[in-house]
This record gives structure tokens, C-alpha cells and sequence, in this order.
């Protein structure tokens, strides 16, 4: 196969890049959100817009993530599984909470089947990771 051709795309590994994109972009949101209603109501400065921009840098790693999934590139997993596995503690907290409970249920979702798919033989095939015992050939 020619250094131009590409493996084609398996449905799980797209559908790991739609996962991180959707979280990506809940982050951002909710970002930009803190920050609006920080400077709208004029409350904690210090507090809403440190938050806010911390949500905003920490959705880019869930999105650096999908694109790099989309584009097939090894890297990306390990982002990905990173942001799945800190998920995971935010959706049981939220889970805790009463009014963000639906929330956290989508979250929870979201991260189980990140996991799912970011560790499925096929997406790990497709993104040329080795399995321990496999060998390079």
C-alpha cells in the first residue's frame, strides 16, 4: 500500500471521535457559558472567570482528541482515554447533585462508551497500536 493510501475509517473509530467532539464541545460551552453570566452579573470576577477559561483550555484537550481520532493518528487516544477516565468521577458527582442529574447521566454515557470504543481491537488496529505479545510486522 502506498504512503498516500489510508486504511479506511472503521464506523467505531468515528463514532469514538463523535464521542470526544461532543464532550469537547459541552466543555466549551459550558466555558463560555461561566464566563457571560460571570461578566453579565457582575458576581465573583476572580472565581467565574477562572473557571470559565479553565473549561474553555480543558475542551480543546477532548477536541485536539477527536480531530486526531478522525484523522487516524495514534496520539490521539491517549487523550481521549484520558478525558473518558477524569469523566467518569465528574458524572458520579454530578449524579450526586440534585438538578444536574440528567447531566450526569449523559456524561456517563458518554464516557462508558468512549471507553468502549477507544479500547476496541478495531479502533486500536486502525490507529496502529499494538496489542502487548502482538508483533511488529
Amino acid at each position: 500500500m502506498s504512503s498516500t493510501e489510508q486504511t479506511p475509517r472503521p464506523a467505531r473509530l468515528a463514532a469514538a471521535a463523535g464521542v470526544a467532539l461532543v464532550e469537547a464541545l459541552g466543555l466549551l460551552a459550558g466555558g463560555v457559558y461561566m464566563l457571560v453570566r460571570t461578566l453579565a452579573d457582575g458576581g465573583d470576577l476572580t472565581g467565574g472567570v477562572t473557571g470559565g477559561v479553565t473549561l474553555v483550555v480543558l475542551g480543546l484537550i477532548p477536541l485536539a482528541a477527536a480531530r486526531g481520532l478522525w484523522r487516524m493518528r495514534s496520539w490521539s487516544r491517549g487523550p481521549a482515554v484520558i478525558t473518558q477516565v477524569l469523566a467518569l468521577p465528574v458524572a458520579w458527582q454530578m449524579l450526586q447533585s440534585e438538578g444536574v442529574i440528567p447531566y450526569g447521566i449523559v456524561l456517563a454515557v458518554l464516557a462508558v462508551t468512549g471507553l468502549v470504543l477507544l479500547v476496541n481491537p478495531a479502533t486500536t488496529e486502525a490507529l496502529g497500536i499494538r496489542r502487548p505479545g502482538q508483533d511488529a510486522s
